[in-house]
């Protein structure tokens, strides 16, 4: 075969032409050992494959790039000395997305499963003749003015609007959102005291029914709390307090409408007062109670319980102990005390609550 070219040889043998390159080298770098029966062979193209997905979910999982906080397809590749595309082909592939992140927070509050339990009991079996309103402010809404007109959205174009603007004050939203039909109580205050608390509770008490026990879930703000508050609650034996667990105003259904009025009203608009931006939030209300959706709490207790006992099984956090960080296990929810006892006025003691 010497002198013939690599074609011809492929013709003759009636192999392909990279085979007949394989073998030729094979047989210049090993002799008759390279072409033998038994001749030691590379790792197959489905091993090599395998082993550089590994080590780019390796990479991906437990390293980080010098001057970043995570990898990018294009700075993996080249750590790795391979296209961006695999990198991206592998990411996809097994579900990796390291330039997402998502916010959490587990709650350490010590009545924790008390006080899910209280909330999501009112949820999914409120108690006969008696509203359920959640309760909270939306506070130091600023009345943003745009400096100039936004360009209006067509074909091609979405709407625009000025990054700049100019601040003309703030307002506080108070809301007591209706569990049943979805209808909201709402009233905004220039401050967020605990005097203004006690003028909303007045509104909630005018605008219900006299007739009904109103159970309030509110959150562990100090305003909610306050000893003026305390002593109100016991004069008016209808209304009832239900703290949420500190860290968890997700159970809080009212700040679910807070985003609505956020997403619908509030974050595109331009304001040239506080007073116009009071008028809208109003509007926004009156046009929320003419045509009301609740939302509705579907979870159960238990099915929450279980969900958070995964999230602390894994969960770690880091105290930084002088320059070392040290990585200390959370204790496994099963084992946390809790206080079952309540103070003699129908209002669920948060004062133990600390939030770490």
């Amino acid at each position: 075969m010497e002198g013939k070219s690599n074609s011809s040889i492929a013709r003759e043998l009636g192999l392909s032409r990279p085979t007949v390159i394989l073998w030729r080298g094979q047989f210049e770098r090993q002799g008759l050992a390279g072409v033998a029966e038994d001749a030691r062979r590379g790792a197959s193209a489905g091993r090599i494959a395998a082993q550089l997905t590994q080590k780019i979910i390796e990479t991906t999982l437990r390293t980080k790039p010098k001057g970043a906080t995570h990898w990018s397809t294009r700075t993996l590749a080249r750590e790795l000395k391979v296209s961006h595309m695999t990198i991206a082909r592998t990411w996809d592939a097994h579900g990796l997305q390291p330039h997402r992140v998502r916010t959490f927070k587990l709650s350490r509050d010590k009545r924790f499963v008390q006080k899910l339990n209280d909330v999501v009991g009112l949820y999914l079996n409120p108690p006969d003749k008696a509203l359920v309103l959640c309760v909270d402010e939306k506070s130091q809404i600023q009345a943003l003015d745009r400096t100039q007109p936004g360009l209006p959205m067509k074909k091609g174009r979405c709407g625009t609007m000025t990054h700049d603007y100019e601040r003309h004050g703030t307002t506080s939203l108070f809301a007591a959102l209706n569990v049943l039909d979805g209808k909201v109580i709402g009233g905004c205050y220039p401050r967020h005291r605990h005097e203004e608390f006690l003028n909303f509770l007045r509104m909630i008490d005018r605008r219900t029914p006299p007739g009904l026990d109103l159970h309030l879930i509110v959150d562990n703000y100090g305003t909610h709390t306050h000893e003026n508050v305390r002593q109100w609650i016991t004069k008016h034996p209808r209304f009832h307090l239900h703290f949420t667990p500190t860290g968890s105003s997700w159970l809080n259904l009212v700040e679910r409408w807070f985003a609505e009025i956020t997403r619908k009203q509030i974050r595109r608009g331009s304001f040239s007062s506080v007073a116009e931006l009071i008028q809208v939030i109003d509007g926004y209300i009156a046009m929320n109670n003419k045509d009301p959706k609740p939302f509705l709490w579907t979870k159960t207790a238990k099915e929450i319980l279980a969900k958070v006992r995964r999230c602390k099984a894994v969960a770690v956090t880091l105290h930084q102990h002088g320059r070392a960080l040290v990585a200390i296990p959370r204790t496994p929810l099963g084992r946390i005390q809790c206080n079952q006892g309540l103070d003699q006025m129908r209002f669920h003691d948060a004062s133990s609550d600390t939030c770490g």
